[in-house]
């Protein structure tokens, strides 16, 4: 343009470059906007997931379980099947919900079973400045409840420490123990140190809902091997024993009814050398690759308690019961039963 012989030069983008620009930012508007409200449809539908699956592991174990007051605390417990009476103590992470499905594992409805959840473990109560001798001394009082003299003892990972004194204070009430990847005794070596940090990251998620359900989803074969399965262990899994280590992880849930529970036993004394005093035939299931509950609990166990009977397995990790199934099933039953007839 051209006013009085001054030249005026446009500084202006094109029209049609403007269009451009106006029509990429709208579209870049409107490709967030999708992204977002995608985002948001997930995160609705996986709190809604969580939510429903919540609301049906704590209906769960709300539908079971009877809940008795005793001098070191509430005791929940369930009961079930016919024949000689059996104490199934449960592990970490567990509550009775995880010794029923011991039994349907190993133990099966001819024996008459008794499943304690143990201390800090859903409805049963945990106390400050308690022992493993405490629960101990609380699976005979609930057997007094009962009315049941004596009981063989089945015990799967950290239930072995108030099982085994169990078997120590009160002796005439033990026809047999047996032992499935039992914690014993502690130990500082390398090895052992390694296997306590697995438990204090178990002990933290065990605090957080969200955070194990999460985990469970998202990242369940890190999560197995957190629980002391090598990688050649969860590869080789059947299907039927993919399906019990599932059970096994699902039934944890809620996590943070068991929180307590799982603190105690990351922290309380190991019965050790005590266990020399039992006089219970024992049985003692333990894979040498468990990389949670170390091979060493069941070597400490099998010198020291008199007469105990080692059953090796080179192979199956902290996963044993899942993997060894069957062979654990036979041999412990014929056990059990034996101890009844002397």
């Amino acid at each position: 343009m051209q006013t009085g012989g001054i030249v005026l030069q446009s500084t202006c983008f094109p029209i049609t470059k403007l269009d451009d620009s106006k029509k990429e930012i709208t579209m870049c508007r409107g490709t967030l906007r999708w992204i977002a409200l995608a985002l948001i449809a997930v995160l609705v539908l996986v709190s809604a997931g969580y939510m429903w699956e919540m609301n049906l592991a704590h209906e769960r174990v709300r539908a079971k379980g009877t809940v008795i007051a005793s001098p070191y605390g509430n005791i929940e417990y369930t009961e079930g099947g016919s024949g000689p009476p059996v104490l199934v103590i449960h592990g970490s992470g567990g509550g009775y919900d995880q010794g029923e499905l011991m039994v349907r594992a190993v133990l099966g409805e001819q024996f008459h079973w008794i499943t304690p959840s143990r201390f800090g473990y859903l409805r049963s109560t945990f106390r400050d400045g308690a022992t493993f001798d405490d629960p101990a001394h609380a699976y005979a009082y609930l057997l007094d409840r009962l009315g049941v003299k004596k009981v063989a003892i089945v015990t799967l990972s950290h239930g072995g420490p108030s099982a085994l004194l169990f078997a120590v204070l009160h002796p005439e009430r033990v026809s047999s123990l047996t032992l499935i990847s039992a914690g014993v005794a502690s130990s500082t070596e390398p090895n052992q140190v390694q296997a306590n940090q697995k438990g204090d990251m178990l002990m933290t998620i065990f605090r957080h809902d969200p955070l194990y359900w999460a985990i469970t989803k998202l990242l369940k074969r890190q999560l197995m091997e957190l629980m002391g399965a090598n990688d050649a262990v969860i590869t080789g899994l059947t299907p039927a024993q993919r399906e019990l280590v599932d059970q096994m992880i699902d039934f944890m849930n809620p996590v943070s009814l068991r929180s307590a529970g799982a603190a105690f036993d990351n922290k309380a004394v190991m019965p050790n050398e005590r266990i020399s005093a039992i006089r219970a035939p024992t049985l003692i299931f333990h894979a040498a690759d468990d990389t949670l509950q170390l091979y060493r609990n069941a070597n400490f166990a099998a010198s020291t308690i008199p007469g105990a009977r080692l059953v090796r397995f080179e192979r199956g990790g902290h996963l044993l019961i899942s993997v060894e199934q069957e062979t654990i099933r036979t041999i412990m039953q014929k056990h059990i039963v034996a101890q009844l007839r002397e």
